[in-house]
């Protein structure tokens, strides 16, 4: 009957008219209804899904009228505890378009918002029994239950894992609780895996060890809900002497799982937790792991319960499970605040409501065209991690993690930058003008600007910008020109059919003119320049680039191979010029784009160096590229003597600096994801090993973190669960000082090669000439390449050493001494679960209305949990 019964209510499911909505990038949208997601390991059939589908039904009512009241709100949902999620508009789970073969691991309850939104911070010590009885399956499915534990943690959390015997051990490297971050968890989960079972139990020595651990006040915690997870097989110890001394008034709560199917008695076990404010659990299984692990999150949801919390907490950015691309999360708790039959309440956690934000709407709000193109907005949460940066920027993400981009690897790093950070996360609003290094837009150049540093919390603050414009007086017909594809008036959309657009243009000017407030970029275009054309000998086109977006390249025949980007703001070549007072020459790239080019100027690099058979002449850029060779090697192997460590040999000074970890990027081929991390370790080299003159400061850098998430394709899910981690490394080059010409001779042991380097007056270029000794070959170096490489990154365990600087939330939820210690159960009174949720999701939409704008640029969450800043280029 239930199989029929299920059956039949499928075959009555109601199918919604989808169509594509660009709010939501193409996806098949129906704001008609809502959806609901079940988890492929819960029964949908079951009696507790079926009541929640029931009574979650009338949301669907509140979410069309939030979206009423503010038409710019994307994707509504509340997780349920039970795993069930509703989410509005509706839209179909899989899109067979894209990914029709697509496993569905989804599980709302372990969504970075969930966790966040579901409970507050947490110290968790997690006590690994390590004896002789739980070898074999028993401590597999031990340190598959860990792994899973810690997937349960945000970056709000602090966490280590030991195990015990007779003796205790750190699992990893960490001798006290670090951050749950991605790489951190990571490390953790490695180390279980190399857990091995000997000796006999001894929980005394286990909890004593944690007790102390989880107390030491030296080091960096969350100094909130502080927990430690035992899982064992079981034993006959109670520990109570432990107890009584740490835990006296029952702070620490302790959770304790028999793992395995055996015959020890679990009475012990059962006793700590009852006695310490916690729960008991069985995985006798596999099967058991998932769920066992995570309903714990609903114990410590409880205290928020009884405090009726209705702060709104917003998590770190990660990618949205419904193709929106990168958001950021409004969350808010949903409690049963009925009362029982002798009156106390239930204190129960039924889920999170979430409101999300893509962050391409809150790009979109950023007045970027007025502050110049070397100038950025970026936001900071209280870790230090930016929701808003031109460097966060992932390439194919496919990941559940949250990306957490610390603010000092999002820029090349300096101790000015540490104080901003510092002042930003304690909400000391302020500003700063500074020398910096920047690194270029297509990664292959360091320039040296002036930047100046605005901040402030975003609670109503009103923020400055600068301008940057340019005025001529003569527009030339001739040519060939591009725009940029911006939105110059806010209400005029550009489409893909240009007769349409036109069409509508031609309405659009009737009714609006270029000073309408609509239109205030529309300006930019409209400015008439002059570009005056002479006949050079060697130049194939020159090209003029504005602020506005306007790129003139002549003659007509340039303009049709051009393939730079129209938008000069994202264009390497117009941003140095505004770095530099120079001629910037850019070395040919490898693929299809243009030759040597110059601000104005492009010239063909197919011609000869003049010089003679017997010497190699080369012509570098400050980034160390070749431009001009009389040889047809590449750089690094004109006779081994280029930018080689050998040519390098007066080392004057080396500084290291360590790398922080946390961006999350996709081990396998199949999801990459690249973040420009800072510069971590400086080398100050000389070309001559006689004078410390004109020297390039080579920086070892770009340290980018890879992976350490669920990472599988659609073509390969046979490693679904495993997580992996790269790190790569970049080298960098640029000019330290202006010395003009050095020489000198390079000792190779048994033969010697004379030099000579020159800097060309006003360009960033250097001509290097010297012997060319073909058998002086002793000095063939290996080649220095720019492109990242695979490298070993930081020590993860002296990043823990020296943590950070973060804030946790102001408010915490702990251990009460009104919770309750009982079984959880899902009978809800219909009637009081409605009128709490429509107080619940009445309190979401609002938090991005435009209304709470404190102006047009700055976006005003209500708990002030994020940071919101600008830079602003400064002209030297």
């Amino acid at each position: 009957p239930k199989k029929h019964n299920t059956q039949e209510g499928r075959i009555h499911r109601i199918r919604p008219d989808f169509k594509e909505d660009p709010s939501f990038k193409n996806r098949l949208i129906s704001y008609n209804h809502s959806a609901v997601h079940i988890p492929t390991d819960i029964y949908d059939g079951s009696t507790i899904v079926l009541n929640e589908l029931n009574w979650t039904e009338a949301l669907e009512d509140v979410f069309k009228k939030n979206r009423e009241e503010d038409p710019t709100l994307l994707w509504q949902v509340f997780g349920s505890a039970t795993g069930l999620a509703r989410y509005y508009p509706a839209s179909p789970w899989k899109d067979a378009r894209k990914t029709p073969s697509k496993i569905d691991l989804y599980d709302v309850r372990r969504r970075p918002w969930y966790v966040q939104g579901a409970a507050s911070p947490k110290d968790m010590l997690i006590l690994v029994d390590a004896s002789g009885s739980v070898s074999g399956l028993t401590l597999k499915l031990i340190r598959t239950s860990v792994s899973e534990m810690l997937e349960t943690l945000s970056d709000d959390d602090y966490v280590n894992v030991v195990n015990f015997n007779t003796r205790v051990n750190n699992t990893a490297c960490f001798d006290h609780l670090v951050q749950a971050n991605v790489r951190n968890k990571k490390i953790l989960k490695d180390g279980v895996q190399n857990i091995t079972a000997k000796g006999i139990t001894n929980y005394t020595k286990g909890f004593e060890f944690a007790f102390k651990q989880l107390s030491d006040p030296n080091v960096t915690r969350a100094n909130c809900n502080k927990i430690i997870m035992l899982f064992t097989d079981g034993g006959e110890e109670r520990a109570q002497e432990i107890f009584s001394r740490y835990n006296p008034e029952k702070k620490v709560r302790i959770f304790t799982f028999s793992v395995g199917q055996h015959n020890y008695d679990t009475g012990p076990i059962q006793w700590m937790a009852c006695a310490n404010k916690g729960y008991f659990y069985e995985i006798p299984s596999i099967g058991a792991i998932r769920i066992n692990t995570q309903e714990y999150l609903d114990v410590l949801g409880r205290p928020m319960v009884l405090a009726d919390a209705k702060q709104v907490q917003w998590t770190n950015v990660y990618l949205d499970a419904l193709e929106l691309g990168l958001v950021i999360t409004g969350t808010l708790p949903v409690f049963n605040k009925t009362s029982s039959e002798d009156g106390s309440r239930k204190q129960l956690i039924l889920g999170v409501m979430g409101v999300d934000v893509s962050l391409d709407d809150i790009k979109r709000l950023t007045p970027r065209f007025t502050i110049g193109p070397n100038g950025y907005y970026f936001a900071i949460d209280p870790n230090g991690y930016v929701l808003l940066h031109p460097n966060l920027q992932p390439k194919n993400p496919k990941f559940q993690e949250p990306v957490t981009l610390d603010f000092l690897d999002a820029e090349l790093e300096n101790d000015i930058k540490v104080q901003i950070r510092t002042m930003m996360i304690d909400r000391v609003p302020g500003n700063k003008t500074i020398d910096t290094l920047v690194k270029t837009q297509d990664e292959r150049y360091i320039d040296r600007g002036v930047r100046t540093y605005t901040w402030a919390p975003v609670n109503g603050t009103d923020y400055r910008s600068a301008a940057f414009s340019c005025t001529l007086e003569k527009f030339e017909e001739n040519g060939y020109t591009f725009i940029a594809p911006r939105e110059y008036c806010q209400d005029l959309k550009i489409t893909s059919n240009n007769t349409q657009f036109l069409m509508d243009f031609n309405q659009y000017i009737d009714k609006r003119t270029p000073s309408d407030p609509m239109c205030k970029y529309i300006q930019y275009i409209i400015l008439p320049f002059n570009l005056i054309i002479k006949n050079v000998k060697g130049v194939l086109a020159r090209f003029v680039a504005t602020d506005g977006g306007i790129t003139r390249v002549y003659p007509k025949s340039g303009g049709e191979e051009w393939t730079e980007n129209a938008e000069t703001f994202d264009s390497s070549f117009y941003k140095r010029s505004l770095d530099n007072d120079i001629y910037i020459f850019t070395a040919p790239y490898l693929n299809s784009k243009p030759p040597v080019h110059m601000f104005y100027l492009v010239y063909s690099s197919t011609r000869k160096c003049v010089c003679v058979c017997h010497v190699d002449c080369v012509i570098l850029d400050d980034g160390g590229f070749l431009l001009m060779s009389n040889q047809e090697e590449y750089i690094t192997q004109v006779r081994g003597l280029t930018l080689t460590p050998e040519l390098h040999s007066s080392l004057s000074k080396r500084i290291c600096r360590d790398a922080e970890e946390d961006d999350v990027v996709d081990g396998k081929q199949f999801f990459s994801l690249f973040f420009p991390l800072k510069m971590t370790c400086i080398l100050y080299f000389s070309l001559t090993s006689i004078e410390i003159s004109f020297p390039y400061l080579v920086l070892l850098t770009k340290y980018t973190f890879v992976g350490f998430f669920s990472a599988y394709s659609e073509e390969d899910t046979s490693d679904a669960y495993s997580k992996e981690s790269c790190i790569t490394e970049q080298t960098q080059y640029f000019f330290e000082n202006d010395n003009r010409s050095f020489q000198g001779v390079l000792d190779c042991g048994n033969c010697s090669r004379m030099y000579r380097a020159e800097k060309l007056p006003s360009t960033n270029l250097v001509f290097l000439i010297t012997d060319a000794k073909s058998t002086c070959l002793s000095c063939d170096p290996k080649p220095l390449k720019q492109a990242e490489q695979p490298s070993i990154g930081p020590d993860p365990c002296m990043l823990a050493q020296n943590p950070r600087y973060r804030k946790g939330p102001d408010v915490c939820f702990d251990n009460n001494d009104d919770v309750m210690l009982l079984l959880f159960s899902y009978e809800y009174s219909f009637t009081a679960l409605m009128s709490l949720y429509v107080q619940s999701v009445h309190l979401l939409p609002w938090l991005q209305h435009r209304s709470s704008f404190c102006c047009c640029f700055s976006f005003v969450f209500d708990d002030g949990q994020f940071h919101f800043a600008f830079i602003v280029d400064q002209l030297v």
